[in-house]
């Protein structure tokens, strides 16, 4: 296998922003190492897109919507591997072995990190242990979790559909479970939807927009609600 470094060199990382301001540094700044990064901003009215530059970025402007986002970030990615990264995410200690590791042994898997929440709140805890149940039984790992995959991988199954919502559950179901993989390092994001809206209610919400996706609503609809 080659030298980490030399895998990472291969790596295009695609953050979709909106009004991320200062989160989108920390993301990036995470990231020392990679081949690329290509922030895709959908009409920020803060200083995302200067942050983005100044950390290193290929910034470029897109219309709103993280399906349209992701899609014009990948056709700028030169590397033939792909991490999509949201903006209030980073990734902790030891994410380089990691994807390291993945991508010189599982091309034809996709990878995901657990989440973590960037919270002291004991309710942050069980949302985690949630989100881990629900990757290990449903094979449905969320966009606040990354996404590792080979660009072959990637252009095979479609990618990501220009959608309003549910982009990240929709990719990983054409993947399928058989080809999702847990990495052994931590996606540290923001909690902040969690304490503006209320854990309870937040929680919730989620919920039932995803069981609405499975019983057919339009991604459309759904995003009407989710705002």
């Amino acid at each position: 296998m080659a030298e980490p470094a030399a895998l990472l060199e291969r790596l295009s990382v695609v953050v979709p922003t909106l009004n991320a301001g200062d989160d989108v540094r920390r993301c990036l700044e995470a990231l020392e190492g990679v081949g690329q990064m290509v922030v895709v901003d959908g009409g920020s009215s803060d200083e995302t897109r200067e942050i983005a530059a100044r950390a290193g970025a290929k910034v470029i402007t897109s219309d709103p919507g993280r399906g349209v986002q992701l899609r014009n970030g990948v056709a700028e990615a030169r590397g033939d591997w792909l991490l999509f990264l949201h903006a209030d995410t980073f990734l902790g200690d030891g994410w380089r072995p990691a994807v390291a590791s993945h991508m010189g042994s599982e091309p034809h898997r996709a990878g995901y990190f657990r989440l973590r929440l960037r919270s002291d709140d004991p309710r942050a805890r069980l949302i985690e242990r949630g989100a881990a149940l629900r990757c290990k039984a449903l094979g449905l790992p969320f966009g606040d979790q990354g996404l590792l995959v080979s660009k072959a991988l990637y252009e095979q199954v479609g990618g990501y559909a220009a959608i309003a919502l549910m982009e990240d559950v929709d990719l990983v179901r054409r993947l399928g479970r058989r080809c999702l993989v847990p990495l052994p390092a931590d996606a540290l994001t923001s909690a902040s939807r969690w304490e503006r809206d209320g854990w309870v209610r937040r929680s919730l919400g989620n919920v039932v927009l995803g069981l609405l996706y499975f019983a057919g609503a339009s991604p459309d609809r759904l995003a009407r609600l989710y705002r």
